[in-house]
């Protein structure tokens, strides 16, 4: 009675064991996709096969919630002017926030100052080299740890970031949403068991990558493509459309702000924006919750009130909310006190505000500014080459109105 009893329980847990792992006639997972990374894969990106940590880990800050494309300068760019951790410790915060203005998602670099900061501080400029001891440090979570340890330190360590989130839930038909909760612990179970040896895990920590990026996509996947498709459970269900399981967003709030544009000289009065909060740390224009506590601050400033002029509102989308703009353009007389000696405020010429370091909205509206009103040639005040804008031209109180915009840049 014993035997006869315990052998049907082996038996199920064997069929259950089957029924849970995916068939594999062609090879193991990471082997398939170790074949197609050598030939299909992504190997002219400046960060593949980097071993350095700093690039490593600077690149895959940089790419969360961006596309290679847009990352792509911005790499460089950031290498060049700080071409290691130690030269990005020492640097001012100003600095590293004018370094990454445009890319958007700005609680990164403050986060990658505050790392960097640590590295040389607590570790003395050498990265750990493990992804648990990487993940103690300042803005560096799980995903981001894997893959520094996995590409610098080769450590069996599973990288789940968005890409490889979407190959793996489709592969195996998790349900639910992956990135958090039961489903995102059955997704790291699934993606640990897939792992290969410590000697590929760099290659194959690319070929998730690159797989996700570019066959096994958001929308339209290529499955006729995919290395692992004879096993993708997804691709077999017809459901690679709702896997994996989008998160379910609440609708974004409006918060309407005004914007001043102070005028002297052929010089934009801006402010740095405080550490915390919307492009904290930032240079932007300076924002106002209402319109009299704009023009209250136009006038201390000595601004020439008869020449404010209001533009045409547009709209910049973030990650939690919407920003309703209300651009508002004051001339400031040149030898305005208040103007000259406020520590708070930078003037700067309207042809260099693209390197000063401003949010893309701020500086898509100087642009549109510069090369939108004054493309006719404005009129000046007598005695002085201020520039006066449209409304102050007599046309019976006509404005010319800037294109209305609607731009999507992360925080």
């Amino acid at each position: 009675m014993h035997r006869s009893w315990r052998a049907p329980r082996r038996a199920a847990r064997r069929r259950t064991c089957v029924l849970n792992a995916a068939p594999d006639a062609s090879g193991t997972f990471a082997r398939r996709l170790l074949r197609w990374y050598g030939k299909h894969g992504r190997h002219d990106l400046p960060w593949v096969g980097e071993r350095d940590p700093y690039r490593v880990w600077l690149s895959e800050v940089m790419l969360q919630q961006t596309r290679v494309a847009t990352t792509l300068p911005y790499f460089s760019r950031f290498l060049a002017r700080f071409p290691d951790v130690r030269s990005l410790a020492q640097a001012r915060a100003g600095e590293v926030m004018a370094a990454w203005a445009g890319l958007g998602y700005y609680a990164r670099a403050r986060n990658l100052h505050a790392c960097a900061r640590a590295v040389v501080q607590l570790h003395q400029g050498r990265y750990p080299n493990t992804a648990q001891a990487l993940a103690q440090l300042p803005g560096i979570g799980q995903s981001t740890a894997a893959a520094i340890a996995a590409f610098c330190f080769d450590e069996r360590a599973a990288v789940l970031d968005a890409n490889a989130r979407r190959v793996l839930a489709r592969h195996w038909a998790i349900e639910g949403d992956v990135s958090r909760g039961p489903a995102h612990e059955l997704l790291l179970q699934r993606a640990r068991m897939e792992l290969p040896a410590a000697r590929e895990m760099a290659r194959y920590t690319q070929a998730i990558m690159d797989l996700g990026a570019t066959v096994c996509t958001k929308a339209r996947p290529i499955c006729d493509r995919c290395p692992v498709g004879s096993t993708c459970r997804a691709h077999r269900q017809g459901r690679t459309g709702e896997l994996p399981a989008a998160r379910p967003r609440g609708e974004r709030p409006v918060r309407r702000v005004h914007v001043l544009l102070a005028l002297a000289q052929h010089k934009v009065a801006v402010q740095r924006r405080p550490a915390n909060g919307i492009w904290g740390g930032l240079l932007c224009l300076p924002q106002f919750e209402s319109r009299g506590a704009l023009l209250r601050r136009a006038r201390s400033l000595g601004a020439i009130l008869p020449s404010h002029t209001r533009l045409a509102p547009r709209q910049h989308a973030l990650t939690h909310l919407t920003l309703a703009l209300q651009p508002h353009v004051a001339l400031v007389r040149a030898d305005a006190g208040a103007a000259a000696s406020d520590p708070q405020w930078r003037w700067v010429p309207l042809d260099r505000v693209g390197g000063a370091g401003l949010p893309a909205p701020h500086r898509e509206l100087l642009r549109e500014l510069r090369e939108g009103l004054l493309a006719d040639g404005p009129p000046r005040i007598p005695g002085s080459d201020r520039i006066v804008p449209d409304r102050a031209q007599g046309d019976a109180g006509k404005r010319r109105q800037l294109p209305r915009r609607v731009a999507t840049v992360q925080k």
